[in-house]
């Protein structure tokens, strides 16, 4: 099942907008896969014009960029997320989020539901 992103029903001015042509398959959007600390699993999903999205549902391990270099690293645990305060307490992993590795504190840089990869930054 998708999400049509498409006009509104209502005009600026509030009156009600008559649509000309029904939803069309690439109009669709997907429901959102809230990536978690797990075991690594991931799911395939086609997008427009045969490409294909890899899309993270669980993960243990990120890339971690240091100044020495990459290194992979375990997570432990989220601390923060912009996206969602309450994605916090759930472990979902999103662009932007501060986890706890054992390494150090890293923030996500990739996105994880588009990506399929794990990539972050290690905060100092």
């Amino acid at each position: 099942m998708g999400f049509w992103q498409g006009k509104s029903k209502r005009k600026s001015t509030g009156g009600r907008l008559r649509l000309a042509c029904k939803k069309k398959k690439r109009e669709m959007g997907s429901e959102f896969i809230e990536p978690r600390i797990g075991e690594y699993r991931k799911k395939f999903s086609k997008g427009f014009g045969g490409h294909e999205k890899i899309k993270i549902k669980s993960t243990e391990y990120i890339n971690v960029s240091t100044s020495e270099g990459s290194k992979r690293a375990k997570v432990q645990t989220v601390l923060e997320n912009p996206a969602n305060i309450h994605y916090v307490r759930r472990n979902v992993l999103t662009k932007g989020a501060v986890v706890e590795t054992d390494i150090g504190k890293a923030r996500i840089t990739s996105r994880p539901g588009q990506d399929g990869v794990m990539n972050a930054i290690l905060l100092e």
